[in-house]
């Protein structure tokens, strides 16, 4: 997938509009800040503690791309004025391969940002892309995986329709404890 993707969310009432967009050289600095939230820490995979872990972050982004098999999305808000939108979050949808019918979706909320709705919003619209985009290459189910003691995250798949599947046994070092998956069919 070479061309750009970039995916529009509506503004609410009461809350503003969302882009989910490729990741960029210059989303570094806001990453960097955004990562030194002990909580979001607790709970993803990858440090990033400066700003040259955040420019091999980024471009890990973008070479997965390239790759067409795990697509990184900065979810950023739209703010009052003329002041540039904020990064809110990033959505990803991963391990997707032709043939395959099942992908992996993940996510995280800046804590800044949490209990707005961000997950949710962002999640419903990269599920509709990935289906939208990956049902003629055989996708039809999309997994959403966390660990059972992150609550919010439980919360986030099922505000997105996303149903308990199974318990997925822990994998320490990687995955310490156990874990839901969730699955959502692109019926649904």
């Amino acid at each position: 997938m070479s061309t750009p993707v970039v995916l529009q969310v509506a503004a609410t009432p009461v809350l503003p509009p969302l882009v989910l967009r490729p990741w960029r050289p210059e989303d570094v600095a806001a990453l960097v800040e955004v990562s030194r939230d002990p909580a979001l820490r607790r709970w993803t995979s990858s440090v990033v503690d400066n700003a040259a872990d955040g420019a091999r972050w980024v471009q890990a982004q973008q070479r997965s791309w390239a790759a067409g098999d795990r697509f990184g999305f900065a979810v950023l808000e739209a703010q009052p004025g003329p002041a540039h939108p904020q990064l809110v979050g990033n959505v990803v949808l991963k391990e997707v391969t032709s043939g395959k019918p099942a992908a992996e979706v993940g996510y995280w909320t800046a804590a800044h940002a949490r209990g707005r709705g961000v997950a949710p919003r962002a999640l419903e619209a990269l599920t509709r892309w990935a289906f939208d985009t990956f049902a003629a290459d055989g996708l039809e189910r999309l997994e959403l995986v966390h660990q059972v003691d992150n609550p919010a995250s439980c919360r986030v798949a099922q505000k997105s329709r996303y149903d308990l599947d199974s318990i997925l046994p822990a994998a320490p070092p990687t995955f310490p404890r156990d874990g839901h998956v969730h699955t959502r069919h692109a019926s649904a």
